[in-house]
């Protein structure tokens, strides 16, 4: 298979990237929630809001014309926009070259199967799909009824340490690691009221759903949790419509949420208080190969690996080998 390993453009500068992949990004806003959320959440915490490495952003230019990109946020997946097959492969023998280690990919599944293929085929990785998720957006918002007894409220400085908790069981519910310190999490959270509750009568939290800030029109929904012990009882639904019913009050131009396709509760949830689908993802775990193991398969595991430096940090270029000190690149 020919490769154009010259039109990937790389940088470590998330202001040069935006310049150059902003306009795209914002013309699908719903399509490429992640990295909009993920790129302006590294504009309010700082370059190492996910982790001690420095994140690595590229960019696909053919024509004069932004064809796709690509974040990496280590020690997290590969996040990847839709391209084709023969620009999939492309990257893949780029970041080859680079180191041939990556914990995995997420992308829309014929990307992110051409591109876990491409990496399989280059540094003699497994690839396994180990998560499908769908993207919904909020058309009608229906409040499923007769809603649970209590209320909706949004979470403040006194519920940090149950955020905390419940953020690291989410996690732990979908079968992953925290991406973040619990405590972290819920600090961000609480300073922009990005996380409701709803509590009972007597004023017990027994579910929370959380929401991203704006950006280009889209709220995202999400972490949703209800612990176990009561579950079934309608509290994650009424507090996820209240959660979708305050973005829309603020603003929001779309509404969006992802829900796992191995969850068929959630998934009818959704559908049921007004989301439609716009597309699905597939997330892709590499392990063994050439390179250090890329660690525990499973979305969004972490895996000790570091790519501290590439190059320069800063300047959209295209790269024909390997760059100075590689390490490790992460995705999602």
């Amino acid at each position: 298979m020919t490769s154009v390993a010259y039109d990937w453009q790389l940088t470590r500068d998330l202001d040069e990237f935006l310049g150059r992949a902003g306009d795209f990004l914002r013309s699908r806003p719903a399509r490429h929630t992640v990295p909009l959320t993920v790129t302006d959440a590294l504009r309010r915490r700082g370059m190492s809001g996910y982790g001690e490495d420095p994140p690595l952003f590229g960019v696909l230019e053919r024509g004069g014309a932004v064809r796709g990109v690509f974040f990496c946020t280590p020690p997290y997946r590969l996040n990847l926009t839709a391209v084709d097959e023969r620009d999939a492969d492309a990257l893949a023998a780029q970041l080859a070259d680079v180191d041939g280690a990556l914990p995995g990919v997420m992308a829309e599944p014929d990307t992110g199967g051409a591109f876990a293929e491409a990496w399989r085929r280059r540094t003699g990785a497994t690839a396994v799909r180990d998560r499908s998720e769908r993207l919904y957006r909020l058309a009608d918002l229906t409040p499923p009824g007769p809603l649970p007894a209590g209320r909706a409220r949004v979470a403040n400085a006194a519920d940090r340490g149950l955020l905390a908790r419940w953020y690291r069981d989410f996690a732990d519910a979908i079968g992953g690691t925290a991406q973040r310190d619990g405590e972290e999490w819920a600090d961000n959270r609480i300073s922009y009221g990005g996380v409701s509750l709803w509590e009972t009568p007597d004023g017990t939290p027994v579910a929370m759903a959380g929401a991203t800030p704006p950006v280009a029109g889209q709220v995202r929904v999400g972490p949703v949790y209800t612990p176990a012990s009561v579950r079934g009882r309608g509290y994650a639904g009424a507090v996820t419509v209240e959660v979708s019913r305050a973005a829309q009050a603020a603003g929001a131009q779309e509404v969006l949420l992802f829900a796992d396709l191995a969850n068929p509760t959630s998934n009818g949830l959704y559908r049921r208080i007004g989301y439609r689908p716009v597309a699905d993802f597939a997330a892709y775990a590499f392990t063994g190969g050439r390179g250090r193991d890329s660690g525990t398969v499973g979305a969004g595991r972490r895996w000790s690996g570091s790519w501290r430096s590439m190059g320069r940090p800063g300047g959209l270029r295209a790269t024909a080998g390997p760059l100075s000190s590689p390490r490790s690149c992460g995705g999602r």
